[in-house]
Formats: structure tokens, C-alpha cells, sequence
């Protein structure tokens, strides 16, 4: 599933450890840009936290995944992004500086998401 619409507010990283060892999480706020705009908490675990280097203001395309689960009779549903394009970037990939030349841009890539749930 792909969401597009602009980061409007980045929220606290989070870290601990788990069974699995250390991990990190970070929660992003988007804005789709539709004629009934909607805001959608999405997060990026680990790595991808930072090969994604998301900013406010930025534009993107964000696929994700949907995952519900239960815990003492509650149902709680997390929005996890395993890949970011930037609005008229090549699908998959994400410059993290300013490119340079007129062929900075080529790139390809497309990044797995590692589900390394801490609970």
C-alpha cells in the first residue's frame, strides 16, 4: 500500500531492547495532499530510520505495510514504512544530500523492512 502526502511533524525516536536484541523505531506524521486531507502516523524501524532521513516539509511517497495485533482484548494497528520515494525521485530511492550534476539523481533501490517487533 502506498500513501503519498507531506511530513508534517517528525515524533521522539524510540529505542530499547528486546529478546532480539537492541532496536529503534521512529514515528512520522503525514498529511495526504487530497481534497479531505488526513493525517497518518506511519513509523520506520532501525536502519531504515536513517536511509530514509526524513524531514518535515518533505514530500513523499510512502509504501508501507499493515499490521494489526491483539493484547488484552484491544486491537492495535501499526503502520510500518519499508520504503520512501521523494516526490518525482526514482521509485526506491531516497538522496540523503543535495544531489550533484546532471545524472545525481539515477539511482535504484529498494530497501526490506526487518520486523523486529520489541514485544
Amino acid at each position: 500500500m502506498e500513501i503519498n502526502g507531506k511530513i508534517i511533524e517528525l515524533l521522539e525516536e524510540k529505542s530499547g531492547q528486546s529478546a532480539n536484541g537492541t532496536w529503534r523505531k521512529q514515528e512520522y506524521i503525514l498529511e495526504t495532499e487530497s481534497q479531505y486531507p488526513k493525517k497518518v502516523c506511519f513509523m520506520a524501524w532501525g536502519d531504515k530510520i536513517d536511509e530514509f532521513a526524513i524531514k518535515v516539509g518533505e514530500s513523499l511517497v510512502v509504501s508501507v505495510d499493515l499490521e494489526s495485533r491483539e493484547y488484552n482484548g484491544r486491537w492495535y494497528t501499526d503502520v510500518k514504512a519499508w520504503k520512501a520515494t521523494r516526490a518525482g525521485a526514482e521509485a526506491g530511492y531516497i538522496p540523503t544530500s543535495a544531489p550533484d550534476g546532471p545524472n545525481a539523481s539515477e539511482g535504484e533501490g529498494s530497501y526490506s523492512f526487518d520486523d523486529d517487533i520489541p514485544f
